[in-house]
């Protein structure tokens, strides 16, 4: 079996683990966000340093989409003398990635709007250039006919561009750096035609390895080194304590295994549900799962620090995984204290009625997330998405943000409004005075059952029975027993030794 000063010694190593790797992500998720707030107020004509619901800013005149426009061109243009960050041109084969604008319109539509009918063709048309940022002067001049926009007709212009950058943070650290290429988008969203123009920007960054012109010092490889060196200690530690918990596991299937035919030789019985999983420790079932994503998440890992791999999320989902399990686990060590153990066994009590009671609510949960949804997701921004009504729900269940969830209906549609009032106070009564009650009502009943047994003694499973029987010599006799259910006889008989059992029939 896995050795307990073993296991703690794990615990410690991937805590630490843990430690130094979530300082690295946070530099690089800091550094991203930082980036994309930069760019924005460098290409962003007006921008305020804060977005516009799902946008980043909006226009409302021609004259306003021709003026951002332009400026995002000219910003581009003179991006090394503006940017106080290491941005530069994206660079191919030696060569600059050019800045494409890319305008996308109806094949056809009435030359004023005015004019009825309307000739709009659904069939949409694309037309793309392309700036290199050496000859921006000229381009706009000789390309001046792109820039006519016919807004009656005009879907969304796209403006994309590559810049490369480099994170100095981890160098502090004795770190390799991070280098990155940014894939800017800029759209001009006119799709609604409903006279506003929605500005977006974002872009993805993907990491690049090796950067030209970096010099790497010694100490920052070495430290890189020494780091990998403890990803592998990490990894032979884990795989050491995954294998020892599934040879412990293995043990006991084939001494349950054994058991299972001494009963039916001896006794012609077979051995309950209840009195197999005795025989299983679920514990070393969650250390294996935890050592297994330790191991997945200390090679994601590596690859990172050797600039093999860029994918921090993927990574940082099994170690952080990984930790919550080995958290998890220590309970398994209160567990020994009588004191500590009431949280495990009232979750070991409750969680089968509490699983089946969340099916049945879970079918009315849904019910309200789809019908606030499709009724009230054009007038309410927390009722837009399916996954944001699931939220604005659980918040209500739990008593957050009540007032302003119902002073946000506007009363322009006076059905709507009724409506909303009907959905908002039938969902609450239900689920907080109902359905909430019966939940906590579901895990105190357990607690107190809990709370019970160890004031008179816990009931014994019929293994215990009968390996007392065994200390004793087995197998008993005339012994006085009540209740045929498992968990219920006091005594048992040798003929009826297993109590959950049913008499295995040749």
């Amino acid at each position: 079996m896995c050795h307990s000063k073993f296991i703690f010694h794990l615990f410690v190593l991937k805590y630490i683990f843990l430690i130094l790797f979530g300082l690295n992500n946070q530099l690089v998720v800091s550094y991203k966000e930082e980036n994309l707030l930069a760019f924005k107020n460098l290409f962003l004509k007006g921008y305020s340093g804060v977005d516009e619901d799902d946008y980043s800013i909006s226009v409302y005149t021609k004259q306003s989409v021709y003026d951002s426009l332009h400026y995002v061109i000219d910003q581009y243009s003179q991006l090394r003398n503006l940017s106080v960050g290491p941005a530069s041109y994206a660079e191919e084969n030696g060569e600059f990635l050019p800045l494409i604008i890319c305008k996308k319109s109806y094949k056809r539509g009435s030359v004023e709007p005015s004019e009825e009918p309307y000739d709009i063709d659904a069939e949409l048309e694309t037309d793309c250039l392309a700036l290199d940022p050496e000859s921006s002067k000229t381009w706009r001049m000789n390309n001046a006919s792109f820039f006519e926009l016919d807004f009656y007709r005009l879907v969304d212009i796209e403006i994309t561009f590559a810049l490369k950058g480099i994170n100095l943070q981890t160098v502090r650290s004795h770190e390799l750096p991070d280098c990155y290429t940014f894939f800017v988008k800029i759209v001009f969203d006119n799709s609604c035609h409903s006279g506003k123009v929605k500005l977006t920007l974002d872009f993805d960054a993907v990491t690049i390895w090796p950067f030209h012109g970096l010099l790497l010092s010694f100490s920052a490889q070495k430290s890189t080194h020494y780091l990998l060196i403890f990803d592998g200690f990490v990894i032979i530690v884990c795989l050491s304590s995954a294998v020892l918990c599934t040879r412990s596991i293995i043990l006991a299937v084939r001494l349950l295994q054994r058991f299972s035919s001494f009963c039916l030789e001896n006794y012609n019985q077979k051995v309950c549900e209840d009195d197999q999983r005795e025989f299983l420790n679920c514990w070393y079932i969650l250390v294996i799962i935890s050592d297994v994503m330790a191991v997945i998440g200390s090679i994601l890992k590596m690859e990172i620090q050797a600039k093999s791999m860029t994918n921090y999320d993927v990574c940082s989902i099994f170690l952080g995984t990984s930790t919550l399990m080995v958290w998890v686990g220590v309970i398994r060590y209160l567990g020994y204290f009588e004191k500590y153990n009431v949280l495990i066994l009232t979750m070991r009590a409750a969680l089968p009625k509490v699983l089946r009671f969340c099916c049945c609510a879970g079918m009315i949960y849904l019910g309200y997330t789809f019908c606030g949804w499709i009724v009230l997701g054009p007038y309410h921004e927390k009722f837009e998405g399916l996954s944001r009504v699931a939220e604005c729900l659980f918040s209500l269940v739990n008593g957050d943000d009540m007032f302003s969830t119902f002073a946000e209906f506007e009363q322009k549609n006076t059905m709507v409004w009724l409506f909303s009032r009907a959905y908002l106070y039938s969902f609450i009564s239900l689920f907080i005075y109902m359905v909430l009650s019966l939940f906590i009502a579901l895990i105190t009943d357990a607690y107190e059952t809990i709370k019970g047994y160890q004031t008179t003694g816990f009931p014994m499973t019929e293994l215990q029975r009968f390996l007392m029987g065994q200390k004793e010599g087995f197998p008993l006799q005339g012994q006085e027993g009540v209740g045929a259910e498992c968990g219920e006889a006091e005594t048992v008989h040798a003929s009826v030794m297993l109590c959950c059992c049913k008499r295995y029939s040749i």
